[in-house]
């Protein structure tokens, strides 16, 4: 847009202040909606701003589109620091949100650079269709990879294990238990 720096700075200033006013919204949201759902929607928010920039020539505009991604973008962040906790023993949690923060990372690392490619050599409104193409893949593999009322706790069995093992002992009667399911040694897929 050739806009000075100081526009550049309130655009920035709406994508924090919206990024800011969902991250204090969500704790009582989360009470009583689902993380995936909640997840969903900041996507989903995500992909609507950026195809609006598409359409867009008005710094008002530009500046409202800021303050959605904003939303957006902390909605669908922000739980999945819960997401980690309840997919991981505790001593497993070190290394389980260092690999999430390289992989988010490594997805920065592809997509900045590619807006910056595309923006020069096809221009903005371009850049942001294909930039909302790339979300509205995440929602598609998130509603696949991710089925709505997925349980934590799920009935499975151990038949390797011998009927003295620990677990079995701790969780079981007669081989069939239910409890909140982390993969781990024990439980290697995903029943």
């Amino acid at each position: 847009m050739g806009l000075s720096q100081t526009e550049v700075a309130w655009a920035l200033a709406a994508f924090g202040g919206g990024s800011m006013l969902a991250a204090f919204s969500l704790p009582p949201l989360l009470e009583k909606v689902s993380d995936r759902t909640v997840m969903l929607v900041g996507v989903s928010l995500l992909t609507a701003g950026t195809l609006a920039g598409a359409i867009t020539s008005s710094y008002a505009h530009l500046v409202i589109i800021w303050f959605i991604i904003g939303v957006g973008y902390s909605t669908a962040q922000t739980p999945s620091g819960r997401l980690l906790r309840r997919s991981s023993h505790p001593e497993d949690r070190p290394a389980l949100f260092a690999a999430q923060f390289a992989l988010s990372h490594a997805c920065w690392l592809v997509c900045y650079p590619l807006v910056g490619i595309l923006g020069a050599a096809l221009g903005m409104p371009t850049t942001f269709i294909i930039m909302s193409m790339i979300t509205l893949l995440s929602i598609a593999l998130t509603i696949k990879l991710w089925p709505a009322g997925d349980p934590s706790d799920l009935v499975h069995t151990h038949p390797e294990l011998p009927h003295d093992h620990p677990h079995l002992r701790k969780h079981s009667q007669d081989g069939q238990h239910k409890h909140t399911l982390i993969i781990d040694d024990l439980h290697r897929h995903w029943p």
